[in-house]
């Protein structure tokens, strides 16, 4: 048991040798004071939980929705209603991540679909698709995946909304009309844009200014599609309009359909790998704002040490600094039970001494002898000396006193005459 050493209790261990050293003065801590230290402790640890909620809210929109335009994703901006479709309807649907998985699951009549938001696959990647692929279907393409299938297209903005199929393509007519844009789920994973295309190209579901959603071309003897909008494939957006019959259309035409997802294993290697390209989004401005805090936590709890101090060694200290030390040690621990036991042993010590034993005497020896001297009753010495436990500050300051006294009233018993004896002594 544990707890603050009170001010009786530096008064008792006080040293006989040294009666004018200073008495320690412990201050038990108040509810106030303990508080006041835990607040700044209490302020980081409601910052870090802020950071933390934030850093979850930044990246659980991304873990909700799951990959975009997947065929394995049944949520809003995923594609396996259409792709579940498809295969009802005899389309055999592989999934692929890189090049080399596409190699593999290509056959003799595959249509491969493209969607690379983020840029990954080069223009010697697409070369190397139209080796593999019948058809390839290149969803919301970028300027790498233009100039490498369709120099002649360019992207020309974003759709003005639903739109005929103005054209002669089969899977154009048979949609008939469609609803490129993005819904209100399927708005961050998706950025529908139109084309403005020349040449010896077939443009559909035309716009103002000659802009089209869908563009038909060929590259190398392959039938390239160019689509627009990624939110005509998702799960939100598929059932508007013609949406559907024009994404069954495109992706059913052959009997092996490789959904191709590219990720980072098909980004050329150019160098070291970027951080910022492996990492979410939401972890730099995150690691900002802990920076920034650390830094205002370290000036606001920073402490200047001062100058150094050269010092003679050895150094002697006074017992009552020791004294005082130990007390305010046991006052910050809250050691009710050790003070209580380095005063109980003090005071055996002592009382071994008064009563003319030996040192290595024992506790119950040492009562009896004690209780045979001041008349006292055995088991209550014992008890005093050894069994009792203080339990709150005044316990402790109860059996500083009574200690003291038990001690006083043997040294007056075994010494009746010791105020004489002293004086003679001095003379």
């Amino acid at each position: 048991m544990t707890s603050t050493l009170p001010p009786s209790t530096t008064q008792a261990q006080a040293s006989p040798q040294t009666p004018h050293d200073p008495v320690a003065t412990a201050v038990t801590p108040t509810v106030r004071r303990t508080a006041r230290r835990a607040v700044p402790w209490i302020v980081l640890g409601a910052i870090a939980l802020l950071v933390a909620l934030s850093g979850l809210a930044l990246g659980a929109g991304r873990a909700i929705a799951g990959d975009p335009l997947s065929a394995g994703n049944p949520g809003p901006a995923g594609s396996k209603a259409l792709a579940q479709v498809l295969g009802q309807q005899g389309v055999t649907v592989k999934t692929a991540a890189s090049l080399g998985e596409v190699r593999d699951a290509a056959t003799d009549d595959t249509t491969v679909l493209v969607y690379d938001p983020q840029g990954n696959l080069d223009h010697e990647g697409y070369d190397q698709l139209t080796s593999v692929s019948s058809t390839i279907v290149v969803v919301e393409p970028r300027f790498a995946a233009l100039q490498a299938l369709a120099p002649s297209v360019h992207a020309a903005g974003k759709p003005g909304g639903a739109s005929s199929a103005g054209c002669d393509l089969p899977a154009a007519l048979r949609a008939a009309r469609i609803d490129p844009r993005a819904t209100a789920n399927t708005v961050g994973a998706s950025s529908p844009g139109i084309f403005r295309a020349t040449g010896d190209t077939t443009a559909c579901f035309p716009g103002s200014g000659g802009r089209a959603s869908l563009v038909s071309t060929s590259f190398e003897g392959r039938t390239v599609y160019l689509l627009g909008s990624a939110a005509v494939l998702m799960n939100d957006g598929i059932d508007r309009l013609g949406n559907a019959a024009l994404g069954l259309n495109l992706l059913g035409e052959h009997r092996t359909l490789v959904w191709y997802l590219p990720g980072l294993l098909d980004r050329p290697v150019t160098g070291a790998a970027d951080l910022a390209s492996l990492t979410p989004g939401w972890v730099t401005p995150v690691s900002i704002l802990l920076t920034l805090v650390f830094v205002a936590a370290a000036v606001w709890r920073g402490r200047r040490f001062g100058p150094l101090v050269i010092e003679r060694l050895p150094v002697v200290v006074r017992a009552g600094e020791t004294r005082e030390g130990r007390a305010r040690l046991y006052q910050r621990s809250s050691a009710r039970l050790r003070a209580a036991d380095a005063l109980r042993i003090g005071t055996i010590g002592r009382l071994c001494a008064s009563v003319g034993l030996p040192r290595v005497a024992t506790i119950d020896e040492i009562a009896e002898a004690v209780a045979a001297l001041t008349g006292r009753d055995r088991a209550a010495v014992l008890n005093l000396l050894v069994e009792e436990h203080p339990h709150p500050d005044r316990d402790l300051i109860d059996l500083s006193d009574r200690l003291a006294e038990l001690e006083h009233a043997t040294a007056t018993a075994a010494s009746p005459d010791s105020s004489r004896s002293t004086g003679r002594m001095e003379e």
